[in-house]
């Protein structure tokens, strides 16, 4: 038997394996735009939803749960619940809006370098590279410091800091679209950068932008919580990230039960929104690259 024959029978498991991938993801990716439709509709609904309001003093402080407050309260007597409902508000609106500006700067660094070439493509590459090689969170935990915990700070130091890596990705596939005859055409009548770019090129890498969107927003996600955990957060805003770092701060905190019902939930909301989010990044990367697509 030869060794094409001996080969041969071996790729269609393989097949097979990766066309249930492709096929579970795109299940998976509802499943995950289930969970983020979740969590936006507490956020909205928080006021309706919240039984009490979070930033009201109610009861005794660290209270075990009990019919009045479910999860109790916290160290300053607020209820832990009202506290967790509103928390989905601060998450949301950061990974959208810190996601909505990374994707806008690395979109237009990104086109720019790999449509016009040359030494903007070169300038614009050395940035992106001076960038990436900076520590990312220790940057921002510097930046939000010196620019003062606000909700502003927190949104603009994630969405300025994050853009360098889908930058690059953008521009390798810019470079490939460039020299497609569609493209060519379009600049030989006449067509403005801006024109072919906004008409041809960026249309041709949506599937690209919007998966790039839903990383990004999950990464912004996780960088609150951070930031926020490490006290660089707006102090007057509900935080599932800033009600951990109040809750550790507590003196023999997890010596009892309190932190089942405090920085238990918290910490699973956090990671269920971000599990959202990564199923949808994943199916939304298995329908847009074009060699998953070929075996589904």
């Amino acid at each position: 038997m030869s060794a094409s024959a001996t080969a041969r029978p071996l790729r269609q498991p393989i097949g097979v394996v990766r066309e249930w991938a492709v096929g579970r993801s795109a299940g998976l990716a509802w499943v995950g735009l289930g969970i983020i439709g979740f969590y936006a509709f507490v956020a909205i609904a928080a006021p309706w939803l919240a039984p009490y309001d979070p930033n009201a003093y109610l009861a005794r402080p660290l209270q075990l749960p009990s019919s009045a407050h479910l999860l109790g309260t916290n160290d300053v007597g607020q209820d832990v619940l009202s506290d967790l409902i509103y928390g989905a508000r601060v998450s949301l609106l950061v990974g959208i809006l810190a996601a909505t500006l990374t994707l806008g700067l690395s979109t237009l660094v990104g086109a720019t370098a790999g449509y016009v070439g040359g030494l903007v493509d070169s300038f614009l590459m050395r940035l992106v590279d001076v960038l990436v090689s900076l520590p990312r969170l220790p940057l921002m935990i510097v930046i939000s410091a010196y620019a003062g915990a606000s909700l502003q700070t927190t949104i603009l130091v994630i969405g300025l800091l994050s853009w360098p890596t889908a930058a690059r990705v953008i521009r390798s596939q810019v470079l490939s679209l460039r020299a497609r005859p569609h493209v060519e055409a379009a600049r030989l009548f006449g067509g403005g950068t801006l024109y072919v770019i906004g008409r041809h090129v960026v249309p041709a890498i949506g599937p690209i932008l919007v998966a790039g969107f839903v990383g990004q927003a999950g990464h912004a996600v996780l960088l609150e919580a951070n930031l926020a955990f490490l006290g660089l957060g707006d102090p007057a805003l509900k935080s599932w990230g800033l009600s951990i770092r109040y809750a550790i701060n507590v003196k023999g905190f997890f010596f009892g039960s309190q932190w089942l019902w405090w920085v238990l939930p918290a910490g699973l909301n956090l990671v269920l929104l971000l599990l959202g989010f990564t199923l949808v990044g994943v199916g939304l990367e298995a329908l847009s690259n074009p060699r998953l697509r070929r075996h589904h």
